[in-house]
């Protein structure tokens, strides 16, 4: 008998949880930086395959620029100068590739685009998860209470839309998204917060928790709407098939790449 896909979905929380885990507890902090490049540079080669479909030198060079970005703004504070230096490059080698690989000429401003925008999406924004872990007193817990955003977020999300859903969000760019899932996900990343305040992060007070879980909430969700609008300007129905039961990689992490910058900006501001 056929599984269902949330059946597929809970098998592989179920053993992908513990391993990450295990590695965000008792790993040390470059092991979990090397887990989130890795999951960056097949994110970005999963939006690179969607934007520049055949090119495989565009798809090459778009995700070795993504863990550049990603390494250089982890060793920002070693050397303040790559960041500024491989954000400059980023630019410079997204405008003139497409030069030297033309292709289709109408989809030349896509091209150009992708190369400079994937390094930043998904190098920059993900490597906020590890900043997360190596520069804040209980970065451990403070990444976990992340995860739990979005995570929970997903989940109250999917729950809501499943069982309740009857008014969609936004049509044009997810049909099946509706604003009782909505009202699910903000519930379900709100838990999170509550999960935080009253178990492994105390030190979060509980309105910091509840606001920072209701915003990060509706941030996952846009995040995953972002996502979804790229993947139909492609049309494309999962950004790739790495993780059973979500698709790609990029369908797993699209709300987390602007919850855990929240997160991260909320920390270096409060």
């Amino acid at each position: 008998m056929a599984l269902s896909n949330l059946s597929i979905r809970l098998i592989t929380s179920a053993f992908a949880s513990p391993a990450i885990l295990a590695l965000l507890y008792w790993g040390p902090a470059w092991g979990w930086f090397l887990m989130v490049l890795v999951a960056s540079g097949v994110a970005a080669s999963e939006v690179l395959g969607m934007t520049h479909p055949g090119d495989r030198l565009s798809q090459t060079v778009g995700s070795l620029l993504t863990l550049a970005v990603s390494f250089a703004f982890y060793q920002a504070q070693a050397d303040p100068r790559l960041l500024p230096t491989t954000l400059l490059l980023v630019t410079i080698v997204g405008l003139l590739l497409p030069l030297y690989r033309v292709g289709d000429l109408p989809q030349a401003a896509l091209r150009i685009s992708g190369l400079i925008a994937v390094p930043l999406y998904i190098g920059l924004l993900f490597c906020t998860l590890a900043l997360l872990r190596r520069d804040f007193e209980h970065g451990s817990n403070i990444v976990l209470m992340t995860l739990m955003f979005a995570w929970l977020g997903d989940t109250g999300g999917y729950l809501g839309g499943r069982f309740f859903g009857k008014t969609p969000l936004h049509p044009q760019v997810s049909p099946k998204k509706t604003r009782e899932g909505l009202l699910g996900a903000l519930g379900g990343a709100m838990s999170g917060g509550l999960l935080a305040h009253f178990w492994y992060l105390p030190s979060i007070s509980l309105p910091a928790a509840l606001g920072l879980g209701l915003f990060c909430g509706l941030l996952g969700q846009l995040g995953d709407l972002a996502e979804s609008l790229i993947k139909r300007s492609v049309n494309a129905k999962d950004s790739g098939w790495i993780v059973p039961g979500h698709g790609g990689l990029l369908d797993r992490v699209d709300a987390l790449l602007l919850v855990s910058p929240a997160v991260y900006l909320y920390l270096i501001w409060r």
